[in-house]
């Protein structure tokens, strides 16, 4: 007797008993590796990032979603600090600049090399009906410790003046998920973000059909630094999986990344981000409590990102000048250039490449070199 045998969102024992094929074994969901989200809070704005404080917390995680990205630079910069902080290399990927008007944010993922690995269905959502003013960004991924999947979507929902603001967003959430189960089909779905909303809020019921969110206040609590002494204020941020997933979690939570690197939250607001990242763990993997030193994060290591307005040419790092080989980037504000054992110099989009002969000439045409060159 022919079987008709349909594999989309089946589980693998199901595939055996209904269609009686004698398959290898395969895993059907992504596991061993911790994976995170943060609103890092204008990443590559300003110049008040310490960048040694966010890599001993970002480093926690295997793959981390992030949202508020001003720059490229600022998640170069990061990925370079956690390439010195932890000996072995990392990876990102950004979206455009999104927005409706003149304030516009990146999404980005960043990722450690040994244990994951980009598969492929980078991209934002087609946002047919324009409900979103910054559209969700979304990717395939593989953990490298057992080859299975996961697909991984990201949105930073618009805040607003109140409440009713952000409820059309978080609606539209539901439209987003059946896209991505159609672009992502046979893989298991997550979207991960800062929502602006509590997942008990009633504008939660569209997406709650599909999907469940893993942390609730009761259990976790707040994910937004208050600014009095130790205390957080509102869990905007959150982990959504289906509710049927085959995702193995075994842990889920906030980090309190003020208590892991032992600083008041007044410090850790100005120097790190007003939002504690967010985790879940998959199947082996654990996650990493241990508090860090207070050795690498003195007043020192509080540097200036590339993207100050007002930050000064500097010169080479103190290293030899690298002849005939350096990149200027002319679409970056201020004007940027990369030697090449920079992280970015491959990544700087072609038509924006400006080739100078010298460290010295790219100085003398107005650049300065990129603050996350070694």
């Amino acid at each position: 007797m022919n079987i008709l045998c349909t594999l989309r969102r089946y589980s693998t024992a199901a595939i055996f008993a209904v269609c009686g094929v004698l398959l290898p074994t395969l895993s059907v969901y992504a596991s061993d590796i911790v994976v995170g989200s943060w609103n890092i809070q204008r990443l590559g704005h300003g110049n008040q990032k310490n960048f040694a404080a966010l890599a001993a917390i970002a480093n926690r995680v295997d793959l981390l979603a992030v949202q508020e990205v001003m720059t490229e630079d600022g998640i170069a910069q990061l990925e370079a600090t956690l390439e010195k902080q932890t000996g072995e290399p990392w990876d990102h990927m950004i979206s455009h600049a999104l927005g409706n008007n003149s304030y516009k944010e990146m999404y980005g993922f960043i990722w450690r090399k040994s244990a994951v690995e980009y598969s492929e269905g980078a991209g934002l959502y087609l946002d047919k009906e324009n409900n979103f003013a910054r559209e969700p960004y979304s990717a395939k991924f593989k953990s490298l410790r057992d080859n299975s999947e996961l697909a991984i979507g990201t949105v930073h929902i618009v805040y607003g003046k109140s409440v009713k603001d952000r409820t059309p967003e978080i609606k539209a959430l539901v439209d987003y998920w059946e896209w991505m189960r159609d672009t992502y089909p046979n893989t298991p779905l997550v979207l991960a973000g800062d929502f602006n909303l509590d997942q008990a809020h009633a504008a939660w019921a569209p997406l709650k059909k599909f999907a469940r969110p893993l942390l609730t206040k009761d259990a976790n609590g707040a994910s937004t630094l208050s600014e009095k002494p130790g205390q957080y204020a509102n869990l905007y941020d959150n982990i959504w999986i289906e509710r049927d997933s085959d995702l193995k979690v075994t842990q889920a939570d906030i980090i309190d990344y003020p208590k892991l690197i032992g600083w008041d939250h007044s410090k850790s607001r100005k120097h790190v981000s007003d939002h504690a990242p967010i985790y879940m763990a998959l199947g082996n993997s654990k996650f990493d409590n241990a508090t860090a030193s207070l050795a690498p994060f003195s007043a020192s290591t509080v540097t200036n990102t590339s993207a100050s307005s007002n930050a000064k040419p500097v010169a080479a790092n103190s290293q030899q000048p690298v002849k005939g080989a350096v990149r200027g980037n002319s679409n970056s504000k201020p004007k940027l250039f990369h030697r090449p054992d920079c992280p970015s110099y491959n990544k700087i989009v072609e038509k924006n490449r400006v080739p100078f002969d010298s460290v010295e000439a790219a100085i003398a045409a107005g650049y300065r070199i990129a603050k996350n060159c070694p």
